[in-house]
């Protein structure tokens, strides 16, 4: 399954017109420790354990990964 990227434009519009997205930090925790950036209500969850850790619940919505 290939999974489609979208832009952060992309991701502005969703927001503006009211759906709802879940945003899941992907990046490593030496990464993460190191930013000073961090997206409030992001869900911390390595790129290799998503369905593992993320609620079923959640992946009925829109799910927008990021990493470095």
């Amino acid at each position: 399954m290939e999974i489609p990227r979208i832009s952060l434009q992309d991701v502005r519009e969703r927001l503006e017109r009211g759906e709802h997205v879940t945003f899941l930090d992907t990046r490593n925790p030496k990464a993460w420790g190191e930013s000073d950036r961090k997206l409030p209500g992001a869900i911390r969850v390595p790129s290799d354990a998503i369905e593992e850790n993320l609620p079923s619940e959640r992946l009925q919505e829109p799910i927008v990964a990021y990493c470095t």
